[in-house]
């Protein structure tokens, strides 16, 4: 056992001890904090003369600030380097931390002190932000079930428990039918169209296991290129309905299905929002959001779906015909749309994802996205150390005149024990303390390919351009965290800010991977060093909306699949979740996949990752940050620079800085002087016509 002044999760005077945490440290560090958070809660539950911030809200925080940090340190190395111990110390803690967070909600003696804090006397004197997070206290103690009848409160905490110990197992199920599947292709013959890194990828992945050949695994970075390129068809065929089978009864194993999981976690869900008096979860999962109801988010989702139509009718008629007479697919198949849609695109517009791939180098990427936000912001990014959790991951502190803003971790590359996506992570928030502000840290977390070694050689990364946006958008995330320039923990960075418009600094960054000025200092040939040619990058532009209507059409689907299972679907009705997968096709899908597709066994997004009657919220942020975007837009016009800093500080002070402070919506029209309109989003999808 570890004594508390040796356990690494319990020192909190700087960064987490990556070096020095180890899976046995977990139970003993969560105890020793729940039960010191228990005892300050007990204390502040007894009756007070007087209820005020200092007395109150600041020593609540203070304790439940270190419970948080400790056990987002531990779910995060969950997250990226998943053994069989760390796996069995998380799954042994989760459920005392959730009955812990739980019996708070529950607390309606610190309910009533949050109330009489808003009604007393004092509120009207306090910061903007102080006021947020006392509004925001009292309506999530309402949705925590502190309004409960006392008999009603010990199901609605076992309702907590079990959801998070499902969810955790959904993820699980996920990570374990990825890690074990393994495709083995024994002569480069048959890998025919495969581009070369990929091809040494997959032969340095079969060494590894001290196998000949090449091995492909079912990470993003070695299936897709496989859909993506390979001429065979039986290989197409067999990784697709190895990925799209994943974690249900189709797959490999039996004890890997979710579809039980999902069912559970749909009636736990309709469960929790009966016990506190909504209709349906949707309506739940929206109080904290920017949306009004369930039914507008159908509608909007439902508008764009109509506005995406013809465009996706015109995408797929034209694809089969191309595939059809270019490439002698009489049906064009799941597994043949990846491919034929690279030839098309190839065919069209004069270049292939691989060539630009070939421009996008690890090291150029990270040094242009820096050079991007430096600009924009006015701040410096610098290489800085700290202990971490894999040999490569790299940490890096961003600086304003020489002080201190924040510090961040990059994870970037697939891995065996990691979850599979793309992610920002805070693991530690802003907060004036005594005597210095504490400077928020975050986690950035890809899974991209790693660098190769040829002949003995490392060569470094590369990137494709989904790839590099993908990382610009991850890096929105964490600048929305890092450059808060609020002082209290609840409403700084992200914290606090409505899930509809969380992605809205995410999303705005991506919009700087389609201009020359920013290609033009991040890309590099990885073999002559060459810029990207202007040429390719007009031929790139020329393509951006390639398919733009079928891929939004597919997070529409999505995105109702998630509304409808939360809002009109009856988990208990006997009728499948499948069943509603194919209404909702039906209604707004142009390409139907095979029956036995199960893309819900594994979309983590909505069972696992928080963003249950949420998914709306990437359509509905990208509204908003098209619109936002709009402005660098306007700034290129009239200066012929779109890194306009004085657009970027506007953006910085108005939407960064704010955090949760106010409502996106006022932190939005602050900067944009206007509300929100969806122009610049058609615009963006080449839909405005």
């Amino acid at each position: 056992m570890n004594s508390d002044a040796t356990n690494p999760l319990l020192d909190f005077s700087d960064l987490p001890h990556f070096d020095a945490i180890k899976p046995e440290h977990v139970t003993p560090a969560i105890d020793a904090l729940i039960e010191e958070n228990r005892a300050v809660v007990a204390q502040l539950e007894a009756p007070m003369a007087q209820v005020n911030w200092e007395n109150f809200v600041e020593p609540l925080e203070n304790s439940t600030e270190k419970l948080g940090r400790a056990w987002g340190v531990v779910g995060h190395l969950n997250a990226v380097v998943d053994t069989p111990e760390l796996r069995a110390a998380y799954n042994e803690n989760q459920p005392k931390v959730t009955e812990f967070w739980t019996a708070l909600s529950q607390s309606l003696a610190l309910f009533e002190k949050y109330k009489a804090l808003q009604s007393g006397p004092g509120f009207a004197a306090l910061s903007s932000a102080r006021k947020k997070i006392i509004e925001n206290a009292v309506r999530d103690f309402r949705l925590g079930g502190a309004e409960l009848a006392e008999d009603k409160k010990p199901r609605f905490a076992e309702i907590q428990e079990q959801h998070a110990a499902i969810s955790t197992r959904f993820s699980e199920n996920v990570l374990d039918a990825t890690n074990d599947y393994a495709l083995f292709v024994e002569t480069e013959a048959e890998l025919a169209g495969l581009p070369e890194d990929v091809k040494q990828a997959a032969k340095a992945a079969a060494e590894k296991d001290g196998k000949g050949g090449f091995k492909f695994t079912l990470h993003f970075p070695s299936y897709f290129p496989l859909l993506q390129y390979a001429d065979s068809r039986a290989l197409r065929e067999t990784i697709y309905r190895a990925n799209a089978t994943k974690a249900s009864e189709l797959g490999a194993k039996a004890e890997w299905d979710n579809t039980q999981n999902i069912v559970e976690l749909l009636r736990l869900r309709a469960e929790e929002a009966a016990i506190l008096e909504y209709k349906n979860f949707a309506e739940v999962s929206l109080v904290p959001k920017m949306a009004e109801s369930p039914q507008h988010v159908i509608g909007f989702l439902e508008d764009l779906a109509q506005r995406a139509r013809p465009f996706a009718d015109k995408d797929l008629t034209e694809l089969r015909s191309f595939a059809r007479d270019e490439l002698g697919l009489a049906s064009l198949e799941a597994w043949d749309m990846a491919y034929a849609s690279e030839k098309l695109r190839e065919k069209r517009y004069a270049f292939s994802e691989q060539e630009v791939k070939e421009y996008f180098p690890e090291p150029k990427v990270i040094e242009g996205l820096f050079r991007v936000v430096q600009t924009l912001f006015e701040v410096d990014i610098r290489p800085d150390s700290a202990p971490v959790w894999q040999p490569d991951v790299k940490f890096f502190r961003i600086e304003k005149d020489g002080a201190l803003l924040g510090q961040f971790y990059l994870d970037l590359y697939a891995r065996n024990g990691k979850r599979g996506g793309a992610w920002m992570d805070d693991a530690r928030g802003r907060r004036k303390l005594a005597d210095r502000i504490q400077t928020p840290v975050a986690y950035l977390t890809c899974n991209f390919s790693e660098p190769v070694t040829v002949d003995g050689q490392q060569r470094p990364a590369l990137f494709t351009h989904d790839e590099v946006i993908t990382l610009f958008h991850e890096f929105g995330h964490g600048l929305h965290h890092m450059l808060t320039e609020v002082d209290d923990l609840g409403v700084a960075g992200i914290a606090g800010v409505e899930w509809d418009a969380v992605e809205l600094p995410s999303q705005f960054m991506e919009n700087f991977c389609w201009e020359w000025e920013v290609l033009q200092h991040m890309t590099s040939h990885a073999h002559t060093g060459a810029p990207l040619p202007r040429a390719l990058f007009d031929k790139m532009i020329a393509a951006k909306n390639f398919q733009a209507g079928l891929q939004m059409l597919r997070q529409v689907e999505f995105s109702l699949f998630d509304m409808h299972l939360h809002y009109d679907y009856d988990p208990n009705s006997g009728k499948s979740v499948q069943a509603v997968v194919d209404e909702v096709r039906q209604r707004v899908a142009v390409v139907l996949p095979p029956a036995f597709n199960r893309f819900q066994h594994s979309f983590g997004h909505i069972f696992a990752g928080g963003y249950s009657a949420g998914y709306y919220s990437y359509k509905w942020a990208e509204v908003l940050s098209a619109d936002a975007y709009s402005m660098f837009e306007e700034a290129s016009e009239a200066t012929g620079n779109v890194l306009s800093s004085e657009a970027g500080l506007k953006f910085s002070q108005e939407v960064l800085a704010m955090g949760g402070s106010r409502p996106a919506l006022e932190s939005f029209m602050a900067y944009r002087g206007r509300e929100p309109n969806i122009d610049a989003l058609l615009r963006h999808n080449g839909m405005n016509a």
